[in-house]
């Protein structure tokens, strides 16, 4: 599996699984198990999907070393601030059976209860501030966030001692969101693709069927093409098999330019929902 490097030096595959929406329980347990077994070795979940438990299971009951899987979970919108952040931590910890975290998220910025008078500043600080310790103490390899935007960003940078390495935000194509995009390279930070294929409404869109037939690949396979090729690195979920397996056959070609260009453009597709505006 091909790898980026984080700022901090810390190798992360290229591509990784996606467990949003898959329910606890066997199904989860079989899909990264499945996807494991052909050869991701990058698994993101996070504690409001619920599936902790049986992605711990999955990964304890691989072939694979511990320190061969990449593993990610992110701090839910109740956690924020510096002692709930830490009991956080050891749950998913606990939870996911494992000494040791790849990669921890704040999974929204601005949870609404945060938002009067601009709370969620003060809050994230204090998130952070538990995740720099336990990332000082190795029991987190690398931290980041989740559907940050600049201004989220700029406000974290005013109290953080460690910037975020990663910002996994809804990148898919129609979606590149270039600006934000161009503000994490500024800044060293990472852009996860979550939804890369845009929830599945790129399916069903016309230009990209096209694009697909002309290189003899899959929707899927041209959509996360072209998230590579962006620099991002997208998460896709899928729980059949052959989906699964599909989806890693994305390193044997290149779009061109203009192909890239015409993704870019596609519309109809999901968005980048604005985090100041959801209602939880």
């Amino acid at each position: 599996m091909e790898a980026y490097t984080l700022i901090n030096g810390v190798t992360i595959p290229k591509i990784g699984f996606g467990t949003w929406q898959i329910p606890e329980g066997s199904e989860a347990y079989q899909s990264v198990s499945y996807a494991l077994e052909v050869g991701y070795t990058h698994i993101d979940t996070a504690q409001i999907y619920g599936n902790e438990v049986s992605v711990g299971k999955a990964i304890a009951d691989s072939n694979l070393k511990r320190q061969d899987i990449f593993l990610t979970t992110k701090i839910w919108n109740d956690k924020h601030s510096y002692e709930l952040a830490k009991a956080s931590m050891d749950e998913s910890l606990k939870k996911l059976g494992v000494d040791y975290l790849d990669l921890v998220l704040i999974h929204w910025p601005n949870p609404k209860p945060l938002r009067a008078n601009e709370a969620w500043k003060k809050a994230n600080a204090e998130t952070w501030r538990a995740m720099e310790e336990y990332y000082e103490a190795g029991k987190i390899r690398a931290i980041g966030v989740s559907n940050f935007m600049q201004h989220h960003l700029e406000a974290l940078f005013e109290t953080a001692r460690i910037k975020p390495m990663v910002n996994q935000i809804l990148l898919a194509p129609g979606c590149p969101q270039d600006d934000l995009v161009s503000f994490c390279r500024q800044h060293d930070i990472l852009p996860e693709a979550y939804s890369p294929l845009g929830t599945g409404s790129i399916f069903s869109n016309e230009t990209a069927k096209e694009i697909a037939a002309n290189y003899g690949k899959s929707v899927a396979q041209i959509a996360l093409r072209w998230s590579l090729q962006k620099g991002f690195l997208p998460l896709p979920k899928s729980v059949t098999p052959k989906n699964i397996l599909s989806n890693l056959a994305i390193f044997d070609f290149d779009l061109t330019d203009e192909d890239m260009a015409r993704l870019d453009r596609i519309t109809g597709g999901k968005v980048q929902s604005n985090p100041d505006e959801r209602d939880f």
